[in-house]
């Protein structure tokens, strides 16, 4: 039976909007059955990986880490899971990423401490806790059980969640918090740096009930907005039928140098006053794009799709741009075109189709 604080901590949670990537790793393992257990989970998880292997826990990294269970082992798991929540989750829904990694009570004894380590990472937050339990004082059950309990308090948290929370922790155990705030500047710095893949800004005031997982995304540099754009995106949300509307603009372009700070936050307040949600991701090409934003419709001008099936810019190899095309076909997107004047001359792109 489900203790009745921890049912009540769980609702709580999957009563808010905040969708979660879980990566755990060496313990926790009972947090997901609490939270799938209790109705409306559908609302909060987005995803769970359990990474225990070495092998599993390097490809999940990309590297092989200094130390499986560390502080920066869990805070780049937390990074990773929160960029993976970016991708799957509902235009504009806030959005968590957990990671946690921990060497609990086994069958032999260990050399080292029972300890255990666990971040969150929001848009704007890092949060990271070091736990290291009593040895000899509890099974490995009911280690599982306080670092699974933690998870979920961590989550509570993470989700601004005011619930009771029942503490198992002794004062032999050893528990050690840290925080970090971060701006809007930072979050902007790391997605140009290339730590997060996107942000978005949900300036829309509609709601949108009709699957709202789809997005049809309009891409450009956008200096300045202008009517043709609002009108373009609202034409091609007409003929898609349903999906949510946003703009996209790339921080990094595959020619220039990646915009500035204050030059994404002056194009953003653009939106800001339209009223329309905007995206600002750190992916100038389509395939790229395609990966990010699966399933989307993305609507370009026919200027933008000649050169979209042009070999010249797939290093001259028209394999190499029939194998990318397919990559973005595979993800499930498709392009909208819109036919447009270009030096006087009103271009089309029949391959591909018009808007």
């Amino acid at each position: 039976m489900m203790d009745a604080w921890i049912r009540s901590l769980v609702e709580a949670v999957h009563s808010t909007p905040t969708q979660v990537v879980l990566h755990l790793s060496g313990g926790a393992s009972q947090a997901l059955g609490l939270l799938m257990s209790v109705p409306g989970a559908t609302n909060t998880v987005l995803e769970a990986v359990v990474p225990y292997s070495r092998m599993s826990m390097i490809q999940l990294l990309g590297k092989i880490p200094t130390h499986y269970c560390s502080r920066q082992t869990a805070e780049e798991m937390a990074l990773l899971a929160y960029n993976r929540a970016l991708k799957l989750s509902s235009p504009g829904s806030p959005v968590l990423g957990v990671g946690f990694t921990g060497s609990l009570a086994s069958t032999r004894a260990k050399l080292g401490d029972h300890r255990f380590y666990l971040s969150t990472r929001t848009s704007d937050r890092l949060w990271v806790s070091t736990v290291t339990l009593s040895k000899g004082l509890r099974t490995r059950e009911q280690e599982d059980t306080i670092s699974s309990h933690l998870v979920l308090k961590a989550i509570a948290n993470a989700c601004k969640v005011q619930a009771t929370f029942v503490s198992h922790l002794t004062e032999s155990d050893v528990s050690d918090d840290f925080e970090k705030q971060f701006t809007e500047d930072e979050e902007l710095e790391q997605l140009i740096n290339g730590q997060i893949c996107f942000k978005v800004y949900p300036f829309s005031s509609v709601t949108y009930t009709s699957n709202e997982e789809r997005k049809i995304i309009l891409p450009g540099s956008f200096n300045p907005l202008h009517e043709g754009h609002l009108k373009l995106l609202e034409v091609a949300t007409s003929i898609c039928g349903n999906g949510y509307p946003c703009f996209e603009i790339s921080a990094v372009n595959a020619d220039k140098p990646p915009l500035s700070v204050s030059q994404i936050k002056d194009r953003v307040k653009q939106f800001e006053i339209a009223g329309k949600t905007v995206i600002i991701s750190n992916q100038p090409f389509f395939y790229k794009k395609a990966e990010l934003f699966p399933g989307s419709a993305f609507v370009i001008g026919a200027d933008t799709a000649a050169r979209l099936i042009n070999p010249k810019y797939y290093d001259g190899n028209y394999g190499k741009m029939l194998e990318i095309l397919v990559g973005c076909k595979n993800t499930g997107c498709t392009f909208l075109v819109g036919s447009r004047n270009v030096d006087g001359v009103f271009k089309v792109c029949p391959l591909i189709g018009n808007l």
